[in-house]
């Protein structure tokens, strides 16, 4: 990644703007420890606790590193009831990077996040019925199956 993504002028800017970005060796302890890193690039998102909220293994090109470094900012609002604000950061996912791997799971979490913040099924539904027509490959559309019920 250090040849094509993260000297890419846009992931570079992007980074800048939005989270703290910290570079270890893997074999970098303790945190290679603390955080069960055995392979690399392993990209963490970390709340300001250092608790964990999205991981990626492997090679990302800059479309999907921005798209993967937004999903879990809108992972880390969900996980700590901030929906409002992981509504909104999953919708941009969705907007700005829909051809990514990390815009199905967008998907899903913000229906879930809708749900969860009104306690009205309809968003669940919705987000089944999206998964199924631009995702029907992906794990997030098996994982929303239940929803069609709704």
């Amino acid at each position: 990644m250090g040849a094509v993504t993260y000297p890419n002028t846009k992931v570079i800017e992007f980074i800048g703007n939005t989270v703290i970005p910290v570079q270890l060796q893997s074999n970098a302890e303790p945190m290679a420890t603390d955080y069960n890193v055995k392979w690399t690039p392993n990209i963490l998102i970390l709340d300001a606790d250092g608790k964990e909220h999205h991981r990626s293994i492997g090679f990302l090109p800059p479309p999907e590193m921005v798209a993967f470094v937004l999903a879990g900012i809108g992972r880390m609002h969900f996980d700590l009831d901030r929906f409002k604000d992981a509504i909104s950061t999953f919708e941009k996912v969705i907007s700005d990077f829909p051809y990514t791997g990390w815009a199905p799971e967008a998907v899903y979490f913000r229906g879930v996040a809708l749900y969860k913040m009104t306690h009205e099924a309809q968003p669940l539904k919705e987000a089944y019925e999206k998964l199924q027509a631009h995702y029907h490959w992906s794990e997030w559309a098996k994982r929303a199956q239940p929803y069609w019920l709704l």
